[in-house]
């Protein structure tokens, strides 16, 4: 079976850690996954391990040259609180999501880099006044999708972000023919959707995230003391557990098998 190439763009901060999070996942489909760890131009990883950033990551260019790229993952980052336009890479990121519509048969955005997919269709995104924060149920709105093959009808997904789509954004641009809406959660809004020729899928969740992961970040938002920002909702820290599990698995794995086709 033919490996399928899936380019990273990482963008999350202290990037080495956070990678296990989501080559875990793609290390477990059924298709064999070829990961290719890009790293922005214009952004400075200030956070991120230097020589480890050196020694594995490819810039966008490097990464296509050296062979077409069957996926391509957007990594969230934490500047949701800002307007694209103040986003110092996002000229950048533009320019590769554009090649991608466009070369590449389908590109996953992930919590902010999901945010990042439907600006490139002009749904905007809005800030939210306290964090989105926890794990939320989510129901699914198609019974035959290939991205939800095996899926649950309802599932759980963490979620950790300050922004967001209000619901009749994203009605309207499904009524128009931008979106394809495939899962809802009541209190986190619609959280899974796509064009629909596949290009763009964007989770607005982190289904990739472990329990601990949760833990860090909760434990990092209480040491800066930010008022903004509740404890996790459906989520006790004391004893984290990572009820997501299937359905990461499950969207991985079709969303692999999807890039590979």
């Amino acid at each position: 079976m033919r490996s399928a190439r899936i380019g990273i763009v990482n963008i999350m901060p202290k990037l080495e850690a956070y990678e296990p999070l989501l080559l875990g996942p793609l290390a477990r489909t059924r298709v064999p996954v070829e990961p290719v760890l890009i790293r922005l131009e214009t952004h400075r990883y200030q956070s991120s391990d230097q020589s480890h950033l050196d020694r594995h990551y490819v810039t966008f260019d490097a990464a296509i040259a050296a062979g077409p790229l069957d996926g391509l993952v957007i990594t969230g980052a934490p500047v949701e609180e800002l307007p694209f336009s103040e986003v110092h890479y996002w000229p950048e990121l533009v320019r590769i999501l554009t090649y991608a519509r466009a070369n590449i048969r389908t590109t996953l955005g992930l919590c902010w880099g999901g945010l990042a997919l439907a600006a490139m269709l002009d749904i905007p995104k809005q800030r939210y006044p306290t964090k989105l924060f926890g794990v939320y149920t989510h129901h699914r709105l198609l019974d035959d999708h290939p991205l939800l093959d095996g899926q649950a009808e309802d599932f759980p997904c963490a979620h950790s972000r300050y922004a967001g789509i209000a619901d009749w954004e994203l009605q309207g641009a499904e009524s128009d023919g931008r979106l394809r809406l495939l899962a809802r959660s009541p209190e986190a809004g619609y959280t899974l959707f796509e064009t629909p020729d596949h290009r763009f899928v964007a989770h607005l969740g982190h289904p990739e995230y472990v329990a601990d992961r949760l833990v860090f970040e909760f434990e990092r938002d209480r040491a800066l003391a930010r008022t903004d920002v509740p404890a996790p909702v459906n989520f006790d820290p004391a004893r984290p557990a990572t009820t997501w599990e299937s359905h990461r698995e499950t969207l991985f794995d079709r969303w692999v098998a999807l890039a590979s086709a």
